[in-house]
């Protein structure tokens, strides 16, 4: 019996990449945004007009980014969960016939 390459464990690596690759992105943003707003307040008065005019769509960004790295730590989680299994039927599949 020939096995040769094993997609699914491939798939889960993919997998796994790709939703480290989401959270780094979320997080870039969610830290970028962050450095603007410390950059343009000076004192604690700038500070609080500086919250107070915050709109809704940033807000909705900063949320958005959230959710985002949630689901990258989902699909993180589900590509290490693919290949642990993957990896463990090909190791049955050896044992079986070795």
């Amino acid at each position: 019996m020939e096995i040769s390459g094993n997609s699914a464990f491939y798939a889960g690596l993919s997998t796994l990449q790709a939703g480290q690759n989401r959270v780094d992105q979320a997080a870039g943003q969610i830290a970028s945004h962050s450095i603007e707003r410390s950059v343009s307040s000076q004192s604690s008065e700038a500070q609080i007009d500086r919250l107070q005019s915050v709109d809704r769509s940033q807000r909705s960004d900063l949320t958005s980014n959230l959710v985002e790295m949630d689901q990258g730590q989902s699909q993180v989680e589900l590509g290490a969960r693919v290949a642990k299994a993957s990896d463990e039927v090909l190791g049955t599949l050896i044992d079986t016939f070795a």
